[in-house]
């Protein structure tokens, strides 16, 4: 407890905590989303981008976040416009674009000879999180709540019924786009706290267990966001108190808590 006690007076955990909470915040609603929308995919597809980003990042000395956020945002227009242009279905596109950029990564970490490292850039860097870092994952994260906020209603009608949504007004290309780049940005942001393998479980989790938990899509969100929240905390204690990697610990704590949701009894 002694060495708890003096760990919460450093900064590094305190930034460490805010962007933990910040990245699950704004990963409660869109986590949503994906999970309505079966995106879980597109998920990683966005994040398998996302060690070419921070290779750029490298190569043009850009602020990897800035890097990483601007791939994910480049690789979510294109998916939008192969999915308009190609007869190949969802899954086989997403499956080819995934592995490539991956290995489109790798390939130029090896052909550039950047340092880079692998283990952090896979399983998140949570407690190495700086004031700069904060900064531009408070940006993020208001531009994405704010998104989520004007488009809520609109995003919802696209959800339930993408056909019915046109007919009623709602620019469907234009909605579906925004819903790309708003998982591009969150997908930017959280590389730092849970890594590019872990990406897609901070955003599917918790909103799975509150899906349980909920009568309403509103009520969903909100329990989401609680739920990732209380992942971070208590996943970040683990870390410290067992010296355990804080990105995989904060994913483990919110499967723990998704089948404590599970125990629930159905209404």
């Amino acid at each position: 407890m002694t060495q708890l006690s003096e760990l919460l007076q450093t900064q590094f955990l305190w930034f460490a905590l805010a962007a933990g909470l910040l990245v699950a915040l704004v990963s409660g609603p869109l986590g949503c989303f994906a999970v309505w929308r079966r995106m879980a995919y597109f998920g990683d597809t966005l994040a398998h981008s996302a060690l070419l980003g921070v290779t750029l990042g490298f190569i043009l000395q850009i602020q990897p976040t800035i890097a990483v956020g601007a791939s994910c945002c480049a690789l979510a227009i294109l998916l939008v416009y192969l999915q308009r242009r190609q007869k190949l279905s969802v899954d086989t596109l997403l499956g080819i674009l995934s592995h490539s950029m991956l290995a489109l990564g790798i390939v130029t970490v090896s052909l550039f000879g950047i340092n880079v490292d692998l283990l952090s850039l896979l399983l998140g860097d949570l407690l190495a999180v700086g004031g700069q870092d904060l900064v531009l994952m408070a940006i993020a994260a208001a531009v994405i709540a704010t998104l989520l906020y004007f488009l809520w209603e609109k995003l919802l009608a696209f959800t339930l019924h993408e056909e019915l949504a046109a007919v009623e007004g709602v620019p469907v290309e234009k909605t579906r786009l925004a819903l790309m780049l708003m998982l591009a940005l969150l997908i930017a942001i959280a590389m730092k706290v849970v890594g590019i393998l872990l990406i897609t479980a901070l955003l599917i989790i918790p909103a799975a267990s509150a899906r349980r938990l909920s009568r309403t899509p509103e009520q969903m969100a909100i329990f989401a966001s609680a739920i990732g929240c209380c992942a971070v905390i208590f996943g970040l204690l683990a870390s410290i108190l067992w010296d355990t990697p804080a990105g995989p610990s904060i994913v483990l704590a919110a499967g723990v808590l998704f089948l404590a949701a599970q125990l629930r009894p159905n209404r």
